[in-house]
């Protein structure tokens, strides 16, 4: 199954107002990063067992472990938690960063290294989220 496939399947799958809020944020980071790689992870590992929520990965950057191994992964994430939305900006290597920039301004949510917690797209300022996706993709853009 393709990803458009999963991810259309994983929203309907949520209850109402987070199924409607997922789908406005997944339309609204497309039109950010409309030809990005689409990805979408079940939140389970190689042995079937769920470690994550299931996301919605948009972009694509090479992303740099300490024993020197690389990856692919996706530069911004959503996922539905049980409390709300998080929204993963990812590969950002100064972990204080997006809530320093953005933590006080965004409103009702919770920031750590990658990761802007809400309940309700209603207690966030969209505009700042939108200045904080903008500011990961920046700084994660592959350049080659």
């Amino acid at each position: 199954m393709n990803a458009q496939k999963q991810i259309t399947e994983y929203i309907a799958t949520q209850p109402e107002p987070k199924r409607s809020e997922l789908l406005e944020l997944h339309d609204f980071i497309l039109a950010l990063m409309p030809t990005c790689k689409l990805w979408f992870l079940d939140g389970k590992d190689e042995k079937g067992k769920v470690v994550s929520n299931p996301n919605i990965g948009y972009g694509s950057q090479t992303m740099n472990y300490a024993n020197g191994k690389t990856r692919e992964f996706y530069q911004i994430g959503l996922s539905g938690n049980t409390t709300g939305i998080s929204v993963y900006i990812m590969g950002l290597e100064d972990k204080k960063y997006l809530s320093q920039t953005f933590g006080k301004s965004l409103g009702k949510a919770s920031v750590t290294g990658y990761c802007i917690k809400f309940k309700s797209l209603a207690d966030i300022k969209i505009d700042v989220l939108k200045a904080a996706i903008q500011d990961g993709m920046r700084q994660t853009s592959i350049q080659h």
